[in-house]
């Protein structure tokens, strides 16, 4: 796992085409904008499992 620490307005690229940018920051928690293309898949965490289990191909998918 890569931690990263990153301010307001600042971003995290992965790949060449997926960008994550600290959008708010509000005492302990901070709101985060995903831009991907719209064939790649981002879920939640807590929705992730129930659909990875009705799909294994999606077993991967984590976010």
């Amino acid at each position: 796992m890569l931690v990263l620490s990153r301010k307001l307005g600042e971003k995290i690229v992965i790949g060449d085409n997926i960008v994550i940018t600290v959008v708010k920051i509000d005492r302990n928690q901070i709101r985060i904008g995903i831009e991907a293309p719209h064939d790649v898949p981002v879920y939640r965490e807590e929705i992730a499992p129930a659909r990875a289990a009705s799909n294994p191909s999606l077993e991967h998918v984590g976010v």
